[in-house]
């Protein structure tokens, strides 16, 4: 196979889930690009129905489905829906997830179970409906996305909000175990760790010119993240161009993550 054709995702269909902005938009319209059809699915439908249509500007179809990820009733709907309207799913990335900020102490347990229910759950719900799908047909590509911050830890000056983190890390181990779990089946399952970028969930630091500037120097090529630095790296691993790739957690942090 010519290298072209590795990245090449005609014929190929992929669902992503918080699609209708940031993060999840920039890796829609990166696997539109590629030559895949996409499936976006967030809570609020006009998103959804505007990143669809960046998609169709693409000349890919698309379809754009309201969900709430925090709720199993919603999901069982998504899946249902996957089911009956699209050819199959090829590629599911699981991109939907929230934070929560409150000091470490007086964290409520209503936010941890946010945080959980949508960042964990909800992810490994839809997975498992998906994955039954894929393995009937020997074949498909699972994407979690979680965060350096799954790594390591950070001060509540810096970052107070704990159950992102170690929610985060908790993708990061899910990644792994059902690669392993899956991989009989065909499926291979890899995860992106994301650094900083500047998407609404940053907008605390994206409107203070000082926080930015610590974030900034923070990073080894010294720049925060951009639209396209995900698209190239959600196309590669949904590609055969990863084809013995499987279980790998691929950080995209300007170099953080090596210091």
């Amino acid at each position: 196979m010519m290298t072209p054709e590795l990245f090449d995702l005609h014929g190929k269909t992929a669902v992503v889930t918080g699609g209708g902005r940031g993060i999840g938009l920039d890796i829609a319209i990166g696997l539109a690009e590629a030559g895949a059809d996409v499936a976006v699915a967030s809570r609020k439908q006009p998103n959804c129905e505007a990143a669809a249509d960046e998609i169709r500007k693409r000349g890919r179809t698309a379809w754009s489905f309201p969900v709430d990820m925090s709720q199993e009733e919603d999901i069982e709907s998504l899946a249902a829906s996957l089911e009956s309207e699209l050819p199959r799913v090829d590629i599911l990335v699981n991109n939907a997830g929230v934070t929560w900020g409150a000091p470490s102490l007086d964290y409520p347990m209503k936010a941890w179970d946010k945080v959980y229910n949508i960042n964990v759950r909800g992810l490994w719900q839809l997975s498992q409906r998906v994955a039954r799908g894929m393995k009937t047909r020997g074949d498909g590509v699972i994407i979690n996305v979680t965060s350096i911050g799954g790594y390591k830890g950070a001060p509540d000056a810096v970052q107070p909000a704990i159950a992102y983190n170690s929610s985060k890390g908790a993708v990061i181990t899910l990644t792994k175990d059902m690669a392993v779990k899956f991989a009989p089946f065909g499926i291979r399952v890899n995860a992106i760790a994301p650094g900083p970028f500047l998407t609404d969930m940053m907008g605390h630091v994206r409107e203070n010119p000082a926080a930015l500037d610590v974030m900034t120097r923070a990073v080894p090529l010294a720049r925060t993240g951009e639209s396209d630095d995900l698209k190239g790296v959600a196309t590669f691993l949904a590609s055969p161009a990863s084809a013995y790739v499987t279980g790998h957690i691929l950080p995209v942090d300007g170099g953080i993550m090596a210091t």
